[in-house]
């Protein structure tokens, strides 16, 4: 969420106080290294490679078919392949672009084991269909979970084999299924990974506050007064840039205007609203504390291999959060790289390095 967004949603429940974060990222780690990637000068941000294969999966909720856009990154040059799944920062911005540096990157790399790198819009973000169901934490978990373990999603073929890497939320939604025993990851990269949406982090979820952020989200959903809301608090140019330059990237210098177009266009795709609507009140939060966010992790402690990537320059509030994670029972790794709260876009080769590192120690009897 953008902090202009976060700001204006703050003066709507009270205009006494204003809001200067975006999404708050919480992290944790433990047992292998804790090294920090020192930061790249400034760099313009270079066009994302187009995919190998492109293509929209069906998703059933509540007997609705809801299409999902997907894309694959490949090259035929391996015979043992390990499938990586690929799961965007959920945002008002959300979409698969983020990860395509990434995985052209990992995929690129040569040696006996090779990797297929899927990207994965979530329903209601990116270029996926957005209908007005009513999103939560429980709802995207459902997708995620049909979606790695239906006979016909694009990751259908992973042998339980499956690496799967996400950022903001999204990470988080991941490692709850994968302790819940409903996806069996056989890796998991959390890359800047939060649980707490942005206004429920700032203002807390007593009563009266979950009373303001209800109607809030009704009045983001109605069908006239809802756009016009949505368009003073996020879908607008000026709003998408201040959030790129003040939280979601670490370097100003790095915020292209191609970049803002290309955000800027996802905010008015129909039915854009729905999500952001449930992400800024704190509907898709998948747990309520840093005590149950930790015990996420700890679920997994000794089954699962888990990568958490902490960014140098992430916002104060979100930098100490990230800080609590290491040492976190369940996680096997903990390092930093540059960026801020989206590094996987601003710096993707230093996410990619770090994510092919993490692959090669927990996967060295595949080298």
């Amino acid at each position: 969420m953008p902090p202009a967004a976060a700001a204006a949603a703050a003066a709507f429940l009270s205009p006494a106080v204003t809001v200067s974060s975006r999404v708050l990222p919480l992290r944790r780690a433990r047992h292998l290294a804790v090294r920090a990637v020192a930061s790249p000068p400034a760099s313009k941000a270079k066009p994302a490679p187009p995919p190998s294969k492109t293509g929209k999966w069906e998703w059933k909720f509540e007997d609705k078919p809801i299409n999902i856009y997907y894309e694959e990154h490949e090259q035929d040059t391996s015979e043992n392949v390990k499938n990586i799944l690929m799961i965007p920062t959920i945002s008002d911005v959300s979409t698969v672009e983020e990860w395509r540096v990434v995985a052209k990157d990992i995929v690129g790399r040569k040696g006996e084991l090779g990797y297929r790198a899927t990207i994965v819009d979530w329903p209601g973000l990116g270029y996926s269909d957005r209908p007005s169901l009513n999103y939560n934490a429980d709802v995207m978990e459902n997708f995620l979970v049909q979606l790695v373990n239906s006979p016909n999603s694009p990751v259908a073929n992973a042998d339980d084999e499956l690496v799967i890497v996400g950022g903001g939320h999204a990470a988080t939604i991941a490692v709850r299924a994968a302790g819940k025993g409903l996806i069996r990851p056989s890796a998991v990269a959390a890359v800047a990974p939060t649980w707490a949406g942005p206004l429920p982090i700032v203002f807390g979820r007593g009563s009266d506050m979950e009373t303001r952020y209800g109607l809030l989200r009704g009045t983001l959903r109605a069908p006239a007064i809802g756009w016009m809301m949505y368009n003073v608090l996020v879908s607008n140019e000026k709003s998408i840039q201040s959030q790129y330059k003040s939280h979601v990237y670490a370097n100003p210098e790095n915020v292209t205007p191609d970049i803002i177009e290309s955000r800027y266009e996802l905010t008015k795709r129909k039915g854009a609203r729905y999500v952001p609507a449930a992400f800024l009140t704190g509907l898709l939060d998948p747990v309520q504390s840093r005590e149950e966010f930790l015990q996420l992790f700890a679920k997994l402690d000794g089954d699962v291999p888990v990568l958490i990537m902490s960014t140098l320059n992430a916002p104060k509030r979100s930098k100490a959060e990230m800080e609590a994670l290491k040492g976190a029972k369940g996680v096997t790794k903990f390092v930093e790289v540059p960026g801020a709260l989206l590094p996987q876009e601003e710096y993707p080769l230093a996410v990619a390095e770090e994510l092919y590192s993490f692959l090669q120690e927990s996967f060295p009897a595949r080298r």
